[in-house]
């Protein structure tokens, strides 16, 4: 059984540090938290509008990883200007996202079917530079043909609807992420997951076995405010550590990823 990763994003400190407009809380700072609560790697997010994380803080997460010999994983839309930021900085992984100035958060995965004379050469600059290129999408089996056909390594599948939904909605919701992280390793993908994950819901995430790395920010840094990150993070981590041992028989791995 795969190890499964978490990452852990750290976009909204930065919210808090700008609603004052100082220095603290330093995102850098909880980076360094999250890694010695237990998380794998951490996810930054540098939108168009600067709403959050800036440029600064991106170059010292860089450095600040690379020292620790951790990844950082930079979302980014598909944009010029994230292309060269991407490409000077080098981070381990690029998780491309869709972005629109209204939006609260990302609300919806990238429409790579519908992008892909787009996004190919986009794929191709940041493979070549050695940056390992994540598409954040819904599960649905079309998008993930898609990112395998524009030259992707990874998709990460969202989880917002399934984390919204309640009842028989929810399970529906699951079924279709069960589902699209089997067809993402049938065709050679490496599957993640999130997006609204918390300690109620991210179980049943965690026990897919072919889902090899969550990312989740929000729900932590709020979580925080009451616990502290290290206690929110190491609470995380096991939940995800027992799902992945207590997974439901359902859930076991199937050869070839079918089912």
């Amino acid at each position: 059984m795969r190890r499964l990763r978490l990452g852990v994003n750290i976009d909204h400190v930065a919210t808090l540090r700008n609603a004052r407009g100082h220095a603290h809380p330093d995102p850098v700072r909880a980076a360094e938290l999250a890694l010695a609560a237990g998380a794998d790697g951490i996810t930054a997010h540098l939108r168009e509008d600067r709403r959050h994380i800036v440029d600064g803080d991106i170059a010292r997460l860089a450095r600040m990883l690379a020292k620790r010999k951790k990844p950082l994983n930079f979302e980014m839309a598909a944009t010029p200007e994230m292309r060269r930021i991407a490409l000077k900085i080098r981070p381990h992984a690029a998780c491309i996202v869709p972005e629109r100035r209204q939006e609260r958060t990302t609300e919806g995965g990238l429409d790579v079917a519908g992008s892909r004379e787009r996004l190919t050469p986009f794929v191709r600059a940041l493979t070549r530079a050695g940056i390992r290129v994540s598409l954040f999408i819904e599960p649905d089996p079309r998008q993930l043909d898609a990112a395998k056909a524009v030259g992707a390594p990874v998709v990460e599948l969202h989880t917002g609807a399934y984390c919204e939904a309640q009842g028989r909605a929810r399970a529906r919701e699951l079924e279709r992420i069960v589902r699209a992280a089997r067809h993402a390793e049938a065709i050679g993908l490496e599957c993640h997951a999130g997006h609204g994950l918390d300690f109620a819901t991210v179980g049943p995430i965690a026990a897919i076995p072919t889902v090899v790395e969550l990312n989740i920010g929000h729900f932590l840094v709020g979580e925080a405010v009451f616990t502290g990150l290290g206690r929110a993070i190491r609470r995380m981590r096991a939940l995800m550590n027992r799902a992945r041992i207590d997974r439901p028989p359902g859930l076991k791995a199937r050869k070839g990823g079918r089912r």
